[in-house]
């Protein structure tokens, strides 16, 4: 087979046999393809689509492009969750830890950002020492030992979609419902899990900006896990704003760290991780119905049980053994801050949280090339929520920036995406709609 005619092909609207699709991942992982053939090859799906064969043949070409994990002798369920993908979207580093002091194991296999979203593993990366992409053995270990594990993708677990997916982060491909689903389950799948709860976002800050597409993505997922025998529920969940009060990667662990241990818990941060691990128990019959989860996911963070499992998680993994008590003193802070403030009086009537992302990538809290650094300290905090009145002049959210002239570039960008208005906008739920396999 020639890559070129695989890639006219599908740019001419074929549907690509199974053959076809693995010589395709065989190629990407083998370096058959070239990078510029990767990026036309996505380019070709994200205009012409695939069909639920194509998907599901793609998923399973790249789950078994490496090591599948298996998971003999452990005493409880094991369960993921992953997101799609949202502007302060920290979920993960709460829920993992939650799960597993609810019974279940939970080896995460988490992303760097992806165009204007944040990664878990870019939060990550803002622990000293915390160890991300460690042997299959030491996972393993980690996994049995703490009950949670969160890291990257090694080179072991779903190559292919390695390759694919820095490729797909810089080309314009991102939203490509296909290589979204084939990207997500490959890592799932390949994670040995007994339950999957997908998170999909819909927003401006999300890559599915209306709740038809998200409903689609969701549908597709769950269509597809089903047929690999995966259970999976999803939820779709409200991005038209920040999640939480920070947007940056030492800024959301933060935050993360004050939720785990009760320092602070934003509204829809709180209401939207509560729900996903009341699905995940669920799934993984540790509790009888989503409410049910939801009450014992409570009882853990009360008891500081799922605060003392992230403590022990990230020690396993090379991060400070006081990391949870320490934290301020671990997470590196930005040389320069400086307040956004309400240029008048009124309530945040909403926000373009894509262009909040974006903000932030442009002061080097994301990246425009591969192989671009991750600038861990820049960012945002202290947003407020939408719905907030506010004075003039009051602080809407602190920009955390390399200099100052980043700072009052951050500032001028923030004062586009928020807008101000003399009334309320109507209350939004943070979940939209569960969907479940038929």
């Amino acid at each position: 087979m020639l890559p070129q005619e695989i890639i006219r092909k599908k740019r001419d609207g074929s549907e690509l046999n199974e053959q076809e699709i693995s010589f395709v991942v065989r190629s990407i992982t083998g370096g058959g393809f070239s990078d510029s053939q990767i990026s036309a090859f996505a380019m070709a799906v994200f205009f012409r689509g695939m069909t639920l064969a194509e998907r599901v043949a793609l998923t399973r070409a790249m789950t078994y492009s490496g090591t599948v994990l298996r998971w003999d002798g452990l005493g409880g369920p094991v369960l993921d969750k992953h997101s799609t993908g949202g502007v302060g979207d920290k979920v993960s580093l709460m829920l993992a830890p939650i799960v597993a002091a609810c019974g279940g194991y939970v080896p995460m296999i988490s992303g760097r950002g992806l165009g204007h979203t944040g990664g878990t593993l870019d939060k990550l990366g803002a622990v000293p020492g915390y160890r991300a992409t460690p042997d299959l053995d030491t996972l393993r270990r980690v996994v049995r030992d703490v009950g949670c594990a969160i890291i990257g993708q090694t080179s072991d677990l779903a190559p292919a979609d390695q390759r694919f997916y820095a490729i797909r982060d810089v080309t314009g491909t991102v939203e490509s419902i296909p290589l979204i689903c084939a990207s997500i389950l490959s890592k799932k799948l390949a994670a040995g899990l007994n339950g999957l709860v997908m998170d999909v976002k819909v927003g401006s800050g999300a890559f599915m900006p209306d709740l038809k597409s998200a409903r689609d993505l969701a549908e597709s997922i769950v269509r597809i896990a089903s047929t690999s025998e995966l259970p999976t529920t999803a939820l779709t969940t409200d991005m038209d704003e920040v999640l939480g009060q920070t947007v940056g990667n030492a800024l959301e662990v933060g935050e993360a760290v004050d939720y785990l241990t009760g320092r602070g818990r934003e509204r829809r941060l709180h209401d939207v991780t509560l729900a996903l691990a009341g699905e995940m128990l669920v799934l993984g019959k540790l509790a009888a119905t989503p409410e049910d989860g939801r009450a014992k996911a409570q009882d853990v963070l009360d008891s500081g049980a799922a605060a003392e499992t992230f403590a022990r998680m990230v020690a396993a993994l090379g991060g400070p053994k006081d990391f949870v008590e320490r934290s301020d003193v671990y997470l590196m802070r930005a040389p320069a801050t400086l307040p956004f403030r309400a240029e008048r009086a009124g309530v945040i009537a909403g926000m373009n949280a894509r262009d909040v992302g974006v903000a932030v990538v442009d002061l080097g809290g994301g990246r425009r090339r591969t192989e671009d650094a991750i600038k861990p300290a820049v960012g945002f905090s202290a947003f407020l929520a939408v719905g907030t009145q506010v004075a003039a002049g009051d602080t809407i959210a602190m920009v955390h920036a390399e200099d100052e002239t980043d700072a009052r570039r951050a500032v001028a960008a923030l004062e586009r995406c928020v807008r101000i208005a003399d009334t309320a906008p109507a209350p939004r739920h943070i979940v939209h709609e569960r969907i479940v396999a038929l």
